[in-house]
């Protein structure tokens, strides 16, 4: 299941700072409560990140997750050359 811009977001937040830092504005419902605008800092000594510093943050780790399905892909075409079955291969690494 491919993640929603939320969850990137809520897991780009996270990232940034340790602790819970940061929370939603309550006054929204739905899907946008979710949002830039509205992340709130409970933490006085942090400021808000830059909606541009977010993005970042977001594209870093969607570029992370696909060098490793990249690294993945790229091993186990290395394995099957090898002359490993794919059952073999998913039984010993689980790819």
């Amino acid at each position: 299941m491919e993640m929603q811009y939320k969850d990137w977001l809520n897991r780009a937040l996270a990232s940034m700072h340790t602790g819970q830092w940061f929370g939603w504005k309550k006054d929204w419902t739905g899907e946008h409560r979710m949002s830039y605008e509205n992340i709130i800092v409970h933490d006085s000594s942090i400021t808000k990140p830059t909606e541009a510093e977010v993005d970042a943050k977001i594209q870093e780790l969607k570029d992370a997750e696909q060098n490793a399905i990249n690294k993945k892909a790229s091993a186990k075409s290395k394995l099957l050359a090898l002359g490993l079955t794919e059952e073999e291969i998913k039984l010993t690494f689980g790819i």
